[in-house]
């Protein structure tokens, strides 16, 4: 198993230590307030007082003065409150500490030297691993959260409306926190501690970069937090960066304009506003108010009611003019993250030509067991590539070696090897012939060796036997896109190794003579007769062990399929004992032409106590076979089956975990393209995300979750919701003996360390939760940094062998567009106690065609997730809560992106399959195995119809009503799996058997509840874009698809009417109006960016021009820029010129 390797991260040394300390009192000083007192050497502070005095004097001249970014917050604020006719003064914090250094957040989020900070909102650790921070709520909830001011936008009628006047009250009650909250943990042990505001800029991703054609887009988001919640600044730091002082030019976003979207965000953390009562904010009373507001609860009965119900919310101001405002009233950091992802996504619609994409992500690339010796066959000699070329395209990356091998300059690990060398495990050497003379190179472990055609290999240890083998990996690797997923659905999982996840055992002989004689008469069988259609005999007479079958042909063969094969071959299938076939699928695995039928002679088992063993040898080695469970039964024990014997788990490379920014690019506008695909357009996608917020669920149980427990036993981790544990506590860990030794070792070696630590000291185990009411927290989190940048060789190899695949050179972009669609579903059975209905109608893949995969994006239906507190419908694709604008918005450019590039929707499931089977997130981890493995052809979606490999659900009756069960699309078949799960397993067709295939099977009440489940909830969810007015926001396939959902017809047209289908075409799309409109749209906004850059520009060189040359120059160049742009905007046809792009949305009309 492959684990991500964060760099280590040691504390600072006490020279940093003590240069940090000095800087932040510097900065306390400047702001008039107390420093810390625990520092001995204060004579910087005496030297600096003059300076102080002089910079406290021109803070009080310019009082009123606000960096740029906040300006714009402060000028949307005043103009809002005035157009809306509310007569109140807000004023943005003016003097706060800024955060213009990553890390002094977390330096400020404890007291200086001591290990605990408690509060009413946050109990905080110095633990070993770095922070813990136990936040007063344990996780967030979707109910109710969510408010939108009035005056703006409309507010969708899934959200609470907000007056003007009561949102004003609110922000003057956020802007004057009780002094408590303001105290800064860093000196809050003083007898005068320090009470202020923090602050951070960020410069979240909205558009990726289209290199060489476009570079990335970012937004600028300024965060506001009392002192006492300087923790959740260091969280989005640690996840967002740190784009520095908001006051210093060179970080102004609107002198960025290469960059910037021309959009400002700001945040404000208050989580005291759950304490306003409503009628001090001035709502009105119940009689006074109107239908709207008593739906959302903003009016009183009592004087007394809280806003809310004195529970946590959410409060945002925004309009179309591109600045987005928001209140917290809490500090649960799940909160503070989705605030930014709502953000981007406000930027992305208003922007244009972008999606934010609530997506996880892989780029999985196929592995295989080579063995101990790997020879290049003719076959894979392709005259394209040669080692010559190699080094032409790879000349400024590599030194070429006089011996015929090169060296990467970045990664000294990187080998770089002729088409023809072979490499030998037993010899541990690498062999070629360079101009005739033989040339040989040492094969070393944690070494990957690069062929020509980008095809990699490396020496791997078996995990769990004493032997060595050559893994082989593709050049090309399938990024398999896992958007619209709702909480619980598997966007983390589809990047994690299913390797973790793999067991071994032997190979089980019961009696060895009598075994081998089964093995033999399979091995002679005559199997040109298999076949259910008579015609086709005598087509395929390969015999089992010709080396014309491969391993995957022989378990096609051996496994049982009621499509392809008759009766009477089943039933012999089936009478064979079930350990035989992995004895059949080892020998087929080792076998060598050269043995002819001597094959018996090669395998054995040991003689014990004069008996045959049951232990399967090869050559006399013991032979191990690796074992994957997915899911479990209906007693909940594990569901194990066997995966083939050359079976190795896909490398990974992580390209999203939960906020991506995407973008749809015409193919013909991209070079080096994989030629395997015909997309016509294609998404390219950027993580915004540096660190992850992973919630380890499995990480409880000790030594499951290996990267869970390598992460938190090293440094400077962020943690959250799990158990401070003391110093006495490890040492209970380890005298429980038995189980300690359950751990995996980095975590026993952080235990023992922690166990000879001081008595206030503290550490986290990975599998104590935090206790919450004398429970265990159920949202265990720690933020992981994400393992591109952890671990940078993993993407570069990657890059470097696609580049290689593709005859790219060293200067050419290499893209990895997606490839598959692959969102997912978290199903559950029902729980009558909970009052949560049947969902888990799904079985393990579905494909749905764009009308039907839009009504569930519409919906997102969801059970429960650990993340949040309830279950139902997240909405619009899953962040219809978060969404500051109409889903409408996000809905019609996600429809555009699908129609434009052609994708096919394939969802897979979590959680539940029927009532009795238990999957978890086993799908999630399998699908990439699998997809990345299929041919492109074959996983066409049209392919597969058309071959059985999926079949549609059909409406049926049931107690004389009907069920609509064509809603769920198509789902695959005993067919489907028993074509492409042999690629994977020995015995395809029992990982996935008839209960799991067809839920309906399991309970077919609960089936047809669990369908009107989703049909009813899409109906209700459909109505409120009639009832709050969105619907005339949507395209026009999208609003033929809300009437069918809310109505059952559009024009009296049902969803299956080709003319409704027809709206989802490409070449509908292409010839409409509506998406001329986009395009014009996206073109008017440009216009009007440049426009705004070229007036800011201009604006600042005349401040600029007596004051400083340099920056004059550089500004200068700025608007020649500007005026380029703006004359390549104006030219005829530059509309045109978007076509094949997403365009923007009107969000709006």
């Amino acid at each position: 198993m492959t684990l991500s390797t964060a760099p280590i991260q040691n504390s600072p040394s006490s020279t940093e230590e003590h240069e940090g300390l000095q800087h932040i009192n510097l900065k306390l000083a400047a702001l008039n307030q107390p420093t810390c007192e625990a520092e001995g050497d204060r004579q910087y502070l005496k030297i600096a007082d003059s300076l102080l005095k002089n910079y406290s004097q021109q803070r009080r001249l310019l009082a009123n003065y606000r960096c740029p970014a906040d300006q714009r917050i402060q000028d949307f604020l005043n103009a809002y409150l005035i157009e809306n006719n509310v007569d109140v003064s807000v004023q943005l914090p003016g003097e706060t500490f800024i955060l213009e250094q990553k890390g002094q957040a977390r330096e400020l989020s404890l007291p200086y030297r001591h290990n605990e900070f408690h509060s009413a909102y946050v109990d905080s650790y110095r633990v070993l691993q770095g922070v813990l921070h136990n936040p007063q709520n344990d996780r967030r909830t979707t109910k109710g959260v969510f408010h939108i001011v009035a005056g703006g936008l409309p507010v969708p009628g899934d959200k609470s409306e907000v007056p003007v006047n009561a949102y004003a009250a609110l922000l003057q009650h956020a802007l004057t926190p009780p002094s408590d909250l303001l105290r800064l943990p860093f000196t809050s042990l003083q007898n005068k501690p320090a009470t202020l505001w923090v602050s951070l800029l960020l410069r979240p991703i909205v558009r990726p970069a289209i290199e060489p054609i476009s570079p990335v887009k970012t937004m600028e988001t300024r965060f506001f937090a009392p002192g006492g919640l300087v923790a959740n600044l260091d969280f989005v730091e640690s996840i967002f960066g740190n784009a520095g002082d908001p006051f210093l030019p060179e970080n102004d976003a609107a002198l960025d304009i290469e960059h910037w979207t021309g959009h400002t965000g700001c945040i404000i953390l208050a989580p005291h506003l759950v304490h306003c009562r409503k009628k001090d904010i001035g709502l009105p009373h119940y009689d006074d108010a109107s239908e709207r507001q008593r739906k959302d609860g903003m009016c009183w009965h009592r004087e007394d009611e809280l806003y809310n119900d004195g529970k946590p919310f959410k409060l945002v101001c925004r309009n179309m003019q591109g600045v987005v405002v928001t209140l917290i009233a809490d500090n649960y950091f799940g909160y503070s993250k989705k605030e930014i992802k709502s953000q981007i996504s406000y930027s992305a619609n208003l922007f244009g030509d972008c999606e934010e994409e609530h997506a996880g992500g892989a780029l999985a690339f196929p592995r295989m067991n080579l063995g101990d010796i790997y020879l290049p066959h003719g076959t894979d000699l392709d005259q394209r590539y040669s080692f010559d070329k190699l080094c032409e395209q790879l000349s400024p990356m590599i030194q070429r070696k006089d011996e015929g091998y090169a060296v990467d300059n970045n990664f000294p690990e990187i080998i770089y090897i002729p088409a023809a060398a072979e490499i030998n495990v037993q010899q541990q050497r690498i062999n070629w012939l360079q101009n005739g003379r033989p040339q040989s190179l040492k094969l070393l472990a944690k070494h990957t060796y690069i062929y020509p055609n980008g095809f990699k290999v490396h020496m791997e240890r078996h995990p769990h036997a004493p032997s060595w083998r050559l893994v082989g990996t593709l050049p090309e690797g399938t990024f398999c896109h896992k958007p619209s997923t709702v909480s619980g659905g598997g966007k983390s999982e589809i990047s994690k190794s299913i390797a973790g996840a793999v067991i071994s055992g032997t190979i089980f002989v019961e009696d060895f003579e009598k075994d081998m004689d089964i093995v033999e008469t399979i091995f002679k069988h005559d199997y040109s007769t298999r076949f259910r259609d008579p015609a086709r005999h005598g087509s395929d007479k390969r015999s089992l062990l010709s080396n014309q079958r491969t391993l995957g042909s022989v378990i096609k063969l051996l496994t049982p399929s009621i499509t392809d094969y008759s009766d009477a071959y089943n039933e012999w299938l089936e009478q064979i004992p079930q350990h035989i076939w992995a004895i059949v699928l080892i020998i087929k695995r080792f076998y060598r032409e050269e043995w002819g039928n001597n094959w018996r002679d090669h395998f054995s088992v040991d003689v014990v106590n004069s008996y045959p063993g049951n232990e399967l040898k090869y050559q006399g080695r013991k032979l191990i076979a690796s074992y994957l469970r997915v899911g479990f039964d209906s007693n909940g024990a594990w569901r194990v089956f066997k995966l083939r014997q050359d079976f190795i788990a896909s490398a990974k490379v992580q390209m999203e975990d939960d906020i991506s920014a995407s973008t749809v690019v015409p193919s013909e506008k991209l070079t080096g393209l994989d030629p395997d695909y015909q997309n016509s357009s294609v998404k390219l996608v950027e993580n915004c995300e540096q660190s992850f917020f992973q919630r380890p669920d499995d990480a409880v149980h000790r030594g499951s979750d290996l990267q869970t427990e390598r992460d938190l036993s090293g440094g400077n981790n962020f943690i959250s919701n799990f158990q401070p544990l003391t110093t006495q506590d490890a040492r209970d860990l380890i005298e429980d003996i038995i189980h300690f030794e359950e751990f995996s070792e980095p975590m026993r070696k952080l235990i023992e360390r922690a166990a000879e630590g001081q008595e206030d000291e503290f550490f986290v185990s990975s599998a104590h939760p935090r206790l919450v009411d004398g429970k265990p927290s159920q949202n265990v989190r720690y933020l992981q940094i994400r393992p591109d940048i952890a671990d940078p060789r993993m993407r570069y190899i990657a890059e470097i062998s696609t580049r290689l695949a593709r005859s790219l050179n060293a200067d050419q972009a290499v893209y990895f567009p997606v490839n598959a669609v692959l969102p997912g579903r978290r199903n559950n059975p029902q729980d009558l106690a909970a009052g949560i209905r049947p969902l888990a109608v799904y079985n393990p893949i579905h494909y749905q065609e764009l009308p039907e995969l839009f009504m569930d994006f519409v919906c997102s239906l969801t059970g429960k997730s650990p993340s949040t507190t309830g279950a139902g419908s997240e909405g619009a694709l899953t962040k219809g809560p978060f969404n500051a604008l109409s889903t409408t918005a996000d809905l019609n450019t996600a429809l555009v992106s699908f129609i434009l590039c052609g994708y096919d929707g394939f969802s897979t499931a979590a959680g539940y399959i029927g009532t009795q089977r238990r999957i978890d997130h086993d799908i999630s981890l399998l699908i990439p195995e699998i997809w990345s493995r299929l041919p492109v052809a074959e996983r066409d979606a049209r392919y597969l119809i058309a071959n059985g490999h999926l079949e549609k659900l059909e409406d049926f009756e049931y107690e004389g009503r009907t069920v609509y069960a064509s809603r769920l699309g198509y789902r695959i078949t005993e067919r489907f799996v028993h074509t492409n799960f042999g690629k994977v397993f020995d015995y395809p067709t029992a990982v996935f058997d008839e209960a799991m295939l067809k839920p309906e099977t399991q309970d077919l009440a609960a089936f047809v509840d669990g369908i009107d489940n989703v049909y009813e909830t899409q109906q209700r969810v459909a109505l409120i874009y009639f009832q709050d007015g969105t619907i005339n926001d949507a395209c026009p396939p999208l609003k033929a698809l809300l009437h069918i959902m809310a109505y059952g017809h559009y024009e009296g047209k049902t969803i299956d009417d080709p003319a409704i289908r027809d709206l989802f075409t490409r070449d509908s799309l292409l010839a409409s109006d509506w998406y001329r409109e986009r395009l014009s749209i996206k073109h008017q906004r440009d216009l009007a960016l440049w426009r705004r850059h070229r007036d800011i520009i201009t604006e600042r060189l005349n401040e600029t021009e007596n004051s400083d040359p340099s920056e004059y120059s550089k500004l200068e160049v700025k608007l020649e820029k500007t005026e380029t742009m703006l004359a390549e905007l104006s030219q005829a046809g530059y509309t045109e010129s978007l076509i094949g792009t997403l365009g923007a949305d009107w969000v709006h009309h």
